[in-house]
């Protein structure tokens, strides 16, 4: 089976976010398994969940959510660049836990890279 794990490194508004999302699409069209997509450095703020671009523009965290929906893709966020950025799934406002990473990725560390890496067939950097 063909398989595939995706890095993203580009933040959401960049146009090579974009095409990464289309290369997922064509892979999937194609019947490729995607083993899931691993956000590091500044894609790290694709899974921002206050990050907001205007409406007439590309939404890329819809993208995301979609494709994690749709298609069960693991979207993982990489815990240190994450917290350089502002990002944590652990902040207390008010006395009440809360984040700021939209429910569909999952915060994780590089060994998750490692193991994407090696169960798949092929890895793709944007």
């Amino acid at each position: 089976m063909k398989t595939l794990s995706i890095v993203v490194t580009t933040p959401p508004y960049s146009p090579l976010t974009i095409t990464a999302i289309n290369y997922i699409k064509s892979a999937i069209a194609l019947g490729v398994s995607i083993n899931g997509v691993f956000f590091y450095q500044d894609g790290v703020i694709n899974a921002s969940e206050h990050h907001t671009i205007p409406n007439d523009e590309y939404q890329v965290l819809t993208e995301w959510k979609a494709l994690n929906k749709n298609h069960n893709i693991p979207l993982h966020v990489c815990v240190s660049a994450s917290e350089k950025r502002g990002l944590s799934d652990e902040i207390t406002i008010n006395a009440q836990q809360t984040t700021n990473i939209n429910e569909c990725f999952t915060v994780s560390g590089l060994g998750e890279l490692v193991e994407l890496s090696t169960s798949s067939k092929r890895v793709v950097q944007f």
